[in-house]
């Protein structure tokens, strides 16, 4: 090993947010030393005000490592699921699948907190204001202000997927998700909505008194939304609703696009990319959080018995690892373009809408009368492939 370059911990982790920490909180709670390497400032990832969606799954993983919010996360007993203009609706209740609640919604900020203090309680050492670069592509050696750091794995946590021939898939949906907080002018009683519109989706998620709201919209009709007058959005919300649910008052609005991008190799020698950094997903079913931690577990499970043993075998857990997360991973990100793209099917050849739109109708109406098929859905969405 070259002299000039510290061997820190037995893992690197590039990136203070949910994902980091939770992969940085496992591997050390197993006894692992780990340092976290973070470009901004301390409180950047606690002061996320983007609204999480966490499955029964990720709560099962975020307690298992003593850094479960509790009562700031807002518990959804339902989930409503229907589409605009056409027949076919389904439900899906926590009492189906004998549990508590479906999920639970918060700030990502709240979810950051409750990492960020389990991993100071664990004695991670976390290192903000700590741009990071990778001079070798294949070892855990990384380039930083306060010098060269090295290990035994580097964790990529942060970042987007940097160029198209990384890529295994990619799509650009040409939409953008409108995101805002909505005060209902009743109380919501823990039900969410995922309303489909030729549009683009439309999901409310309890989250506090209020409701979270994804709109999603074409590019060209963006401008025009963002600039609308709030109670002017406001109704066009609870029509895209088809009136279910009323307003007070809302929130600012903020927007981004929306992306397919699957990295195609999640590991290169002692090199792992997590979350952001291996797939970004269409929010539909809000499933892009809940793989990540998915991914986290199931690393750890992977490569702890293999860090003790030196590079070779350290090399070999990675590899069984990136194999055992094929499954779940292009499962996933097959499920939400399919949603995606089926439910707005029609959109952009007029004479396919009402076709589509029975067909739609049509399927939401056989998961309805088909608990199987529900029970389907909703462990999926909940545990990923291990639901199946």
């Amino acid at each position: 090993m070259n002299p000039e370059v510290a061997s820190v911990s037995d893992v690197l982790v590039i990136g203070a947010g949910p994902v980091g920490l939770a992969a940085a909180c496992m591997l050390r709670e197993a006894g692992q030393a780990v340092t976290v390497v973070d470009a901004g400032p301390a409180a950047r990832a606690q002061q996320d005000r983007r609204i999480i969606a966490l499955s029964a799954g990720s709560r099962d993983i975020l307690q298992g490592l003593g850094a479960w919010p509790g009562g700031d996360m807002t518990p959804i007993g339902t989930i409503h699921i229907s589409q605009r203009g056409h027949f076919g609706r389904t439900e899906l209740r926590a009492s189906d699948f004998a549990v508590d609640a479906l999920g639970h919604v918060a700030p990502a900020g709240v979810i950051a907190s409750a990492l960020l203090r389990r991993a100071e309680s664990l004695g991670v050492d976390i290192r903000h204001n700590c741009p990071a670069t990778a001079p070798d592509a294949w070892q855990a050696r990384i380039a930083t202000p306060q010098g060269d750091m090295s290990a035994q794995v580097l964790l990529w946590c942060e970042g987007r997927i940097d160029g198209e021939d990384a890529l295994s898939r990619s799509r650009e949906y040409d939409q953008h998700a409108i995101v805002t907080l909505a005060a209902p002018a009743k109380p919501h009683g823990h039900v969410a909505y995922e309303r489909f519109t030729p549009h683009g989706p439309v999901a409310l998620l309890p989250c506090g008194r209020d409701y979270a709201v994804v709109y999603t919209c074409r590019q060209q009709e963006l401008d025009a939304l963002m600039s609308e007058s709030d109670a002017a959005f406001m109704r066009r919300l609870s029509g895209a609703l088809g009136e279910r649910v009323q307003f007070s008052s809302i929130a600012p609005r903020a927007s981004w696009p929306l992306v397919l991008r699957m990295r195609a190799d999640i590991v290169r020698g002692r090199q792992v990319w997590l979350g952001n950094a291996a797939q970004t997903l269409h929010p539909v079913a809000g499933q892009g959080l809940n793989l990540a931690l998915r991914d986290v577990a199931q690393l750890a499970d992977s490569l702890l018995p293999a860090l003790s043993r030196g590079e070779p075998e350290t090399e070999s857990a990675l590899r069984r690892y990136a194999a055992r997360r094929r499954l779940d991973r292009q499962a996933t990100g097959s499920f939400t373009d399919l949603l995606a793209q089926a439910f707005t099917l029609g959109a952009e050849r007029p004479f396919l809408g009402p076709l589509a739109g029975h067909v739609r109708g049509a399927a939401l109406a056989l998961l309805d009368a088909c608990p199987p098929a529900r029970a389907f859905l909703g462990r999926r969405m909940m545990y990923g492939a291990r639901g199946w």
